[in-house]
C-alpha cells in the first residue's frame, strides 16, 4: 500500500517541476481570455474611432459605386479608382488592425506570461501515433472542452439573436438611408451587438481561467517518489555524497598524518585520545597539527615512536585539547600554562637525548580548567 501511495500523483508540483514545464512550453493558457481581450480591444477601437472609420468606409463605398465614362475606355483610370478605394479602406481599418495586433501579443501574458520555447517546436514523432489521439478524443479534457464550446456557442448565439431580433426594424431601415448615415448607423448596431457579446464572453472567461489554472496544476502533480527523486537530483544522491565525504575525510586524514613527524610532542589519554602539538618562534601560541581517537590515536602514537617524538600521558590536557581546539588552530588561552610545561619537558628530553644527563621528570597535575575537561566537569 505504501508503494502504491508513493506512485499516486497527489502532491502539488514543485518549483523545479514548474520551471521545467515552462521550459517545455507547458503553461496555463485560456483561449477564452484571449478572445475576450481581443474583442474588447476591437470594441473599444470601434467606439473611439467609429466616426472616422465610417467616413473612410463611406468614401470607399461611394468611390466604388460611382461610374465614370472614362473608366470604360481607360484601364489605368480604373486601377487608380481601385487604389483610392483600398487607401480609404486601410485608413479606416488601420487603427483597428493595429489595436488587435497589440492585443494578440499582450493577451497571452495575462495568464502564463510571455513564453518562447524552442522545445515545443521540436518534432515529436510520437504525436503521429493515432492511438493516443483516439484516447484524447474520449478524455475528460475533451469532454470539458466540448461542453464549454457548446455553452459558449449557445450563449453568444442567444445574445446575437436577441440583439438582431430586437433591432431588426432599424437594420431594415438602413436600406433607405444615405450611404454616410447608413454606415454610421450600421457601426452603432455592430458596436452595440459586440458590447453584449463581449459581456457574455467575460462570463465565459471568468469560468475558464480558474479551470485552466486548476487543470494545469492537476497535470503537473507529482507523486512522493517523484519528489524524492527530484530532491535527490537537486541535492545529490546521498550515497554518492557519503562516498565523497569519506574520500574527503581520508584525504584530510592522510594530510593530517603527514604533519605528525613535524610535532614537538604527542599528548595521550593514554589510549583513546592523541593530540600532536607544534610550536614555532614566529607563532603566537602552539598549534594542534593532528588529533584523533582510537585507531587514529594509535596511528599517531606509532608515527611518534617511529620518528622519536616525545609522548606524554596527560589525560585531562589531551581531552581538553581534543574537544576545544580545531585542527591546525592555536590552543585556548586557558591551556597556555599546561602546554608550556609539556613543551618545556619535551625540549629537556630532546636535550638529554642529544647531550646526555639526567632524564627530566615528566610533569604531573597539569593546570587544566575543569570547564575544559568534560570528564572532570561531569564528576
Amino acid at each position: 500500500m505504501a508503494e502504491e501511495s508513493d506512485l499516486e500523483k497527489t502532491e502539488p508540483a514543485s518549483p523545479q517541476r514548474l520551471d521545467k514545464a515552462r521550459e517545455e512550453g507547458q503553461v496555463a493558457r485560456s483561449r477564452e481570455l484571449v478572445t475576450f481581450v481581443m474583442l474588447s480591444t476591437g470594441l473599444a477601437c470601434l467606439w473611439a474611432s467609429g466616426d472616422m472609420m465610417a467616413g473612410h468606409l463611406g468614401s470607399a463605398l461611394r468611390s466604388g459605386l460611382q461610374f465614370e465614362r472614362a473608366a470604360a475606355f481607360d484601364t489605368s483610370h480604373m486601377m487608380l479608382q481601385a487604389a483610392a478605394a483600398v487607401v480609404h479602406a486601410l485608413q479606416a481599418l488601420m487603427p483597428l488592425l493595429a489595436a488587435m495586433g497589440v492585443a494578440a501579443l499582450v493577451a497571452p501574458m495575462l495568464l502564463g506570461g510571455w513564453l518562447l520555447s524552442t522545445k515545443s517546436l521540436a518534432p515529436n514523432f510520437s504525436k503521429l501515433n493515432p492511438l493516443p489521439g483516439i484516447g484524447r478524443m474520449f478524455s475528460t479534457e475533451t469532454l470539458v472542452e466540448l461542453v464549454k464550446t457548446v455553452v459558449k456557442s449557445l450563449l453568444i448565439g442567444g445574445v446575437a439573436w436577441w440583439v438582431i431580433s430586437g433591432r431588426l426594424p432599424a437594420i431594415m431601415a438602413l436600406l433607405g438611408e444615405p450611404v454616410h448615415e447608413a454606415m454610421s448607423h450600421t457601426l452603432q448596431v455592430v458596436v452595440g451587438a459586440c458590447a453584449l457579446i463581449v459581456g457574455a464572453l467575460l462570463l465565459v472567461a471568468a469560468i475558464d481561467v480558474p479551470y485552466q489554472l486548476w487543470s494545469h496544476a492537476h497535470k503537473l502533480r507529482m507523486s512522493r517518489e517523484d519528489l524524492r527523486q527530484e530532491q535527490k537530483e537537486s541535492d545529490g544522491d546521498p550515497q554518492v555524497k557519503a562516498q565523497i565525504r569519506r574520500q574527503q575525510q581520508q584525504v584530510a586524514k592522510r594530510r593530517m598524518m603527514s604533519q605528525v613527524p613535524k610535532a614537538d610532542i604527542i599528548v595521550t589519554n593514554p589510549t583513546h585520545f592523541a593530540v600532536a602539538l607544534k610550536y614555532s618562534d614566529h607563532e603566537r601560541a602552539p598549534r594542534v597539527i593532528a588529533k584523533g581517537t582510537d585507531l587514529v590515536a594509535l596511528r599517531i602514537r606509532e608515527l611518534a615512536q617511529a620518528h622519536k617524538i616525545p609522548v606524554l600521558e596527560a589525560p585531562p590536557l589531551t581531552r581538553a585539547l581534543y574537544r576545544h581546539t580545531r585542527l591546525d588552530a592555536e590552543i585556548p588561552v586557558a591551556l597556555y600554562a599546561a602546554v608550556a610545561e609539556v613543551l618545556a619537558w619535551a625540549y629537556q628530553l630532546q636535550r638529554q637525548l642529544t647531550e646526555g644527563g639526567d632524564v627530566p621528570t615528566a610533569p604531573r597535575d597539569l593546570p587544566v580548567p575543569e570547564s575544559l575537561d568534560a570528564k572532570a566537569a561531569a564528576a
